[in-house]
């Protein structure tokens, strides 16, 4: 497949949040990620503050405006805390920008220098669904903590084995999954990897529709939902409702020890879903021989499944917002590319649960 936008990997994801200093103390005391850099008025930031969080190589930014002005604070008004940017490190911004115009992209920002002593880094950005961007970022042979307007400010977390972002997943209305994929494709010459339709993703109340956007390297992938007919609210309508439009659902972040990352999420108090135990009854029959203890799958929550490459687990939270809307997905792949097929009826009935309880179903 081609890259016509010589990207590299994901730099960063930029949440616009109302409070900065506690969203980030709550990702280092629950998730167990390190702050390493900082922006704010005593970096000569005056309408903006961000925390840059960072374990392994997935890199979290947590923005709040400082005055009512800065456009942070109506995107928070509408969408409450969510993610405004999913940034691209890119060979040549300037090309990339360029390229992505004429494929057809919107442009958010038009190519311009960010400075400092450390160096430049050069800087655009193109829309994508809902009020979502995607800056494209070159570094430049940067040799700051961060990028340039940043002060390096290190408050070590306990790490809890995060390694990358494996995917993130993005809600859109309905009719609109095959604009956005084909705008993946088009802009950023990524492939249909898998597709999935309501017979797939379905309960006996709701359903969805998904189409798994990827690079070529399958290193950056972009799940796009939208909801299907059912008896009730999907969980996609659920989103799009509180969200207030079409987002960044969910952001999987794959570890490399699955039982021993949720145990210890689950002691800093991150809570998860969870199917009922009759799932596990089936679950050897259904995938064979694992390498971790069914016991302590089972007591953890962890869902499992199979394919031809090999297995997955993963687990998923619950919303981190007082909104239902970006919640997280914890994954540990054992050869498998999926993204859980298997689990899917048994994944939607519990969320279909907390949504009940909501009174959202």
């Amino acid at each position: 497949m081609e890259n016509p936008l010589q990207i590299k990997r994901i730099h960063h994801v930029e949440f616009f949040v109302g409070n900065a200093r506690q969203a980030s103390f709550f990702y280092r005391k629950a998730f167990g990620f390190s702050q390493v850099a900082y922006r704010g008025q005593e970096t000569g930031s005056r309408d903006l503050a961000s925390y840059v969080l960072q374990q392994g190589k997935a890199n979290f930014v947590l923005s709040t405006p400082l005055t009512p002005a800065h456009p942070a604070a109506e995107h928070i008004k509408r969408h409450g805390d969510g993610i405004r940017d999913i940034a691209l490190e890119v060979a040549d911004t300037d090309l990339a920008f360029e390229q992505a115009l004429s494929r057809g992209a919107e442009a958010a920002e038009a190519p311009h220098d960010l400075k400092d002593e450390f160096g430049v880094v050069r800087r655009a950005a193109i829309r994508t669904y809902g009020d979502t961007i995607h800056s494209l970022l070159s570094r430049r042979g940067y040799k700051g903590s961060f990028l340039p307007g940043y002060a390096e400010q290190r408050i070590e977390g306990e790490d809890a084995g995060i390694l990358r972002i494996d995917h993130m997943v993005g809600n859109v209305e309905l009719g609109q999954m095959n604009r956005w994929a084909e705008y993946y494709s088009k802009i950023f010459g990524f492939h249909r990897y898998i597709s999935f339709d309501d017979k797939d993703i379905s309960t006996e109340y709701s359903a969805l529709m998904s189409i798994v956007m990827s690079d070529d390297s399958y290193s950056v992938k972009f799940p796009i939902n939208e909801p299907a007919a059912g008896k009730r609210k999907s969980q996609i309508d659920e989103y799009l409702e509180a969200y207030q439009g079409a987002g960044v659902q969910h952001i999987a972040l794959q570890v490399k020890d699955v039982l021993a990352t949720v145990d210890k999420l689950q002691r800093n108090g991150v809570p998860f879903l969870r199917v009922p135990d009759s799932y596990y009854d089936i679950l050897r029959d259904r995938v064979g021989e694992l390498e971790e203890p069914l016991e302590e799958i089972k007591r953890l929550g962890i869902l499992v499944d199979k394919d031809e490459e090999g297995y997955l687990l993963q687990i998923f939270t619950r919303p981190v917002e007082d909104r239902p809307t970006v919640f997280y997905e914890i994954i540990q792949r054992k050869g498998s590319r999926g993204f859980g097929k298997g689990n899917f009826r048994a994944l939607f009935e519990a969320i279909e649960l907390e949504q009940a309880r909501r009174g959202n179903l």
